[in-house]
């Protein structure tokens, strides 16, 4: 692994480079996402520290999503095929595997309220570190949408 600097706003992957990296965040923070044909932006996940962020791309195929840095970050960059031969780490592939489809479940079967809660339980700090106009694109929502949630939720307290 190659352990790089990378500074706020930069962008490591965009849709359609072909790549195979996985980015193994040590501190900071990243956020893979996609743009619509709208210009919507749709945050597909974040990367805390210890978080491995990767768009799931097979070989030589184009990439689906942006990779950038929301904040400073320290980051290891790998080859997947690299890792696979030096063997995954499966705690940290399996945490993310579980937090995408615990995701993908969310997004179907739930609404704004339990969307932003299971937000809060699943990255913890990052509230205070992201534009809430992003933690609204990760939950499909409208800015004034989680406006009102949030406003909903500091009654119920």
């Amino acid at each position: 692994m190659k352990k790089i600097n990378v500074k706020k706003g930069a962008v490591l992957q965009r849709k359609g480079d072909i790549s195979s990296r996985v980015y193994l965040v040590e501190s900071g923070l990243l956020r893979s996402y996609t743009i619509d044909e709208k210009g919507k932006e749709h945050i597909f996940m974040f990367g805390p520290e210890h978080w491995l962020v990767a768009d799931s791309c097979e070989p030589n195929t184009p990439c689906q999503l942006f990779i950038d840095a929301i904040e400073d970050t320290i980051i290891n960059i790998a080859l997947k095929e690299d890792l696979l031969k030096e063997g995954p780490d499966l705690n940290a592939l399996l945490r993310r595997l579980n937090t995408m489809q615990n995701r993908i479940i969310m997004l179907m079967s739930s609404n704004a309220k339990e969307r932003y809660e299971h937000f809060i339980k699943t990255y913890p700090n990052i509230i205070q570190r992201v534009p809430l106009k992003m933690v609204a694109s990760y939950l499909g929502i409208t800015p004034e949408a989680l406006s009102r949630v949030r406003h909903d939720l500091s009654l119920e307290k």
